[in-house]
């Protein structure tokens, strides 16, 4: 079974995402910055007081179709405007989104915010923005156990990736899923873009929970960020002993940050 973990900067790049969506042969995709705008297609502008960014209209959709026969389930954070290609403002949801291929039953789902609560902006916020996870329980039929796969975006502070009194709010939300969710699976994979450094005090929260984290000190960031903090995502599992292999994938580069890919 293959779980894998993008943050997919709202489908920025997307002629090269689309492709690798369908080769990377994931059971289950963990996508974080997915766009939807309902009713419309092609690209939208997403602007704040910090950035200006290409961004799908639907993001959500477009993996659907690339991906026509999974179940697939998008949560959002919070919501705000963006400019369509004709230069009409419109309605647009951020969040996370997870798809999961037909064979494998899907028996549970939870969601939790771990920061904050949905907010429907009427301009983006640069201050940290709503939250949420999503926690999705399937069947590994070969090995006749239930893998719990939770995913989220962590909160974006502008002042850095370091420990504040909100991430670990987050951690301790996030770790209450995992119990939730954790106490019917056999397995529990905890995976996104967490937006901290390795030495976060999140880690000993999750550990407390059954948690190990796989990434580390690793890069996880593509030639498309520039910055010189290369940390950001990560993936958490209850077992270490049932990893069959992990990778920190380099190439291709598909977004700004790199995918996380775990066999089973």
């Amino acid at each position: 079974m293959r779980i894998v973990s993008l943050n997919a900067w709202g489908g920025a790049m997307f002629d090269q995402l689309a492709p690798w969506v369908q080769a990377v042969d994931a059971d289950v995709l963990c996508l974080q910055e997915v766009t939807r705008t309902p009713g419309v297609s092609g690209w939208t502008q997403f602007e704040d007081g910090e950035r200006s960014l290409p961004q799908r209209a639907n993001l959500f959709q477009d993996v659907k179709a690339l991906r026509p026969s999974d179940q697939a389930i998008m949560v959002t954070s919070d919501a705000g405007p963006v400019t369509d290609e004709s230069g009409v403002r419109r309605r647009q949801d951020f969040g996370i989104a997870t798809f999961i291929r037909e064979e494998l039953p899907l028996t549970g789902l939870q969601t939790a915010f771990v920061h904050g609560h949905f907010v429907d902006d009427d301009d983006w916020s640069t201050d940290a923005r709503a939250r949420v996870a999503l926690a999705a329980s399937v069947i590994d039929r070969p090995q006749d156990r239930t893998v719990a796969v939770i995913q989220l975006h962590g909160l974006r502070d502008p002042a850095g990736k370091h420990d504040t009194p909100a991430r670990k709010a987050q951690a301790e939300r996030l770790a209450e899923l995992v119990e939730r969710t954790g106490s019917s699976a056999d397995l529990t994979v905890v995976c996104g873009d967490l937006n901290l450094l390795p030495d976060s005090e999140t880690f000993a929260v999750l550990a407390k929970v059954g948690l190990t984290d796989l990434v580390g000190q690793a890069d996880t960031r593509t030639s498309a960020y520039t910055k010189p903090t290369r940390h950001a995502n990560y993936l958490l599992v209850s077992d270490r002993t049932a990893v069959k292999s992990f990778t920190i994938a380099t190439q291709p580069e598909v977004s700004d940050h790199r995918a996380l890919i775990l066999d089973i």
